[in-house]
């Protein structure tokens, strides 16, 4: 079994106590998104548990329990995302400098080939042109390079919630699906170019198009291949089912909840209102069984 911890929410950021108690527990309780009264109990001893793939902006909180998650027998890889929007786009993350820094301190830790960079989403906006993705990219990607060996990028996915929260941003003008295709390779084919400059692997995540043609290939994300190179552990290869159609995911268990999530990141697929996530962080029990009571 795979834990993911996880795409609904930054565990690590901002519920790194309750996960480790809940390791030391042994289990925790989850609901399914769309069925509260579904109660799932999962066990989280280090025999049931193959590998925990983390999701990240800011790891800073866990990585001082690292060494009892290896003590305990646990594998596990990040995935830490910087993006380096502005502050009217990420009003909550940590600064580019610290989480550059940050990722080269956990790289320093577990070694470049546990912590993959995610470049994600990529996001075109008046805030965001091309030429800030270009120079932004350049920047962390420079910092990275030794780091780690793979980004992962994702053109946005402009979710009905996701359009009304942009929506909402005075001078906040985005650009469509439509035109993403039209400038995809002017897009892309930089990122790609400063990324092997950097000798850092570029792969997508869940994207419809082919992009094979600029030489990224589909990745995986939670990723049977990067297991067995790293932990040589043979798991299945077989696609989750319950992810969207393009995403080429092995199978994992997500114990995190939507709407709880800090960071203030307004393209977010996760948190659909701000005010919902910190009602919900104020219910947090780090004691507790489940992540929201």
């Amino acid at each position: 079994m795979i834990i993911s911890a996880s795409r609904r929410t930054d565990i690590p950021a901002f519920y790194s106590n309750w996960f480790m108690n809940r390791i030391r527990a042994g289990f925790v309780k989850t609901r399914n998104p769309f069925n509260a009264k579904r109660v799932r109990t999962i066990s989280l001893s280090p025999l049931d548990v193959d590998v925990i793939v983390f999701w990240t902006r800011n790891p800073s909180a866990l990585m001082k329990h690292l060494t009892e998650l290896d003590k305990r027998g646990f594998r596990y890889y990040f995935h830490y995302t910087i993006t380096g929007y502005p502050r009217i786009l990420e009003r909550k993350t940590p600064d580019l400098n610290t989480a550059i820094q940050t990722f080269q301190a956990l790289s320093d830790q577990l070694g470049p080939h546990r912590v993959i960079w995610r470049y994600d989403p990529v996001f075109l906006s008046s805030h965001s042109p091309l030429e800030h993705h270009i120079q932004t990219f350049s920047t962390i990607a420079q910092s990275l390079e030794g780091y780690t060996n793979r980004v992962v990028i994702s053109l946005i996915d402009l979710y009905a919630k996701t359009t009304r929260n942009l929506d909402k941003i005075e001078q906040l003008s985005f650009t469509d699906l439509k035109v993403y295709n039209q400038i995809r390779d002017d897009l892309l084919h930089p990122l790609k170019e400063i990324a092997h400059t950097h000798q850092i692997n570029m792969q997508s995540c869940a994207e419809e198009t082919n992009l094979s043609s600029l030489s990224i290939p589909a990745g995986k994300c939670i990723d049977d291949d990067l297991i067995f190179q790293d932990f040589n552990i043979r798991l299945c290869n077989k696609k989750d089912k319950g992810q969207r159609k393009a995403c080429r995911c092995i199978p994992s268990v997500d114990i995190g909840v939507y709407n709880s999530c800090l960071h203030g990141c307004e393209y977010c697929y996760a948190t659909s209102n701000a005010n919902r996530a910190q009602h919900n962080y104020q219910k947090h029990d780090p004691n507790g069984p489940f992540l929201i009571e």
